[in-house]
């Protein structure tokens, strides 16, 4: 069932997806109706991140970027238990959300998702 949903949020277009949305709910309704009936009524908005350029697709299907950010929010202010106020404690964390943002900049994940063997299998698919 994983690999049927993961070819939905990774097709190449949205045609593609809605159409292994098709096959999903052919395959799985009989089965798990509550799962297809839940992932089909909310599908529209799953897909949202196909409205946008394709290079954008990575950060917007998933909440990786958030998440990585709040880690790195916690990894830097866990060892400081004091801190001298509440303007050092924002100026730290501007500091850390800036210094993520030029990482992200420099190393944008659609350069890399062209090398990964899963996306190659989706497309050929």
């Amino acid at each position: 069932m994983l690999k049927t949903i993961r070819s939905i949020f990774y097709a190449s277009s949205k045609k593609k997806a809605l159409e292994f949305h098709r096959k999903f709910v052919e395959h799985w309704e009989s089965d798990y109706p509550s799962v297809v009936k839940c992932l089909h009524g909310s599908m529209e908005a799953c897909l949202r991140y196909l409205d946008f350029p394709e290079e954008e697709w990575i950060s917007l299907r998933t909440t990786h970027v958030i998440e990585r950010l709040n880690k790195e929010f916690k990894r830097r202010t866990k060892p400081t238990e004091i801190v001298p106020g509440e303007e050092s404690c924002y100026r730290l964390l501007a500091f850390v959300s800036l210094k993520m943002e030029l990482y992200w900049r420099a190393n944008p994940m659609g350069k890399v998702k062209e090398n990964l063997p899963f996306f190659k299998q989706i497309r050929e698919m």
